[in-house]
């Protein structure tokens, strides 16, 4: 299988960066990893990812908070919290802030990388679905401005 996707994963423990990125290049995907908030979030404004898998506890911010943050600049982005601490309040503040799944550590990978392909999958399509309503309106006005002129 070969992935074009990138993914973004925001960890400060290095073992679960190496074993992350280990794992999803290892499927094809491209990884960059950041070692906190402040780091994923300079990578996100320069470049594009589909997915990124955000720790709850960062060094220098909440995940809450850097999902917060990259909702005013990713759009379109997957995020999905992984944590080690659960609690009802981090699943509360996943959900209201549009996280768009939540894993718990230590991670199950078989489970973590079909819940991956199948988000990937569902945003690779609702993107065609889109480039095709946005060629159709394209046609579409096209036709319009020519018979105006005609």
């Amino acid at each position: 299988m070969v992935a074009n996707e990138k993914i973004l994963v925001i960890d400060d423990d290095e073992s679960i960066r190496h074993t992350m990125k280990a794992i999803l290049e290892k499927e094809g995907y491209k990884v960059e990893c950041a070692i906190n908030g402040n780091e994923a979030l300079a990578k996100a404004k320069n470049n594009s990812y589909d997915l990124a898998l955000i720790d709850i506890r960062l060094p220098d911010m909440e995940g809450t908070e850097l999902l917060a943050k990259m909702n005013q600049t990713t759009s379109g982005m997957i995020k999905f919290f992984v944590t080690g601490f659960p609690s009802l309040k981090n699943a509360m503040d996943a959900v209201n802030l549009g996280a768009d799944g939540y894993f718990l550590k230590p991670i199950e990978f078989d489970e973590f990388l079909n819940r991956i392909k199948t988000e990937l999958k569902k945003k690779k399509e609702s993107n065609e679905i889109d480039e095709s309503k946005i060629a159709d309106f394209i046609k579409t006005r096209v036709k319009e401005l020519i018979n105006v002129e005609t």
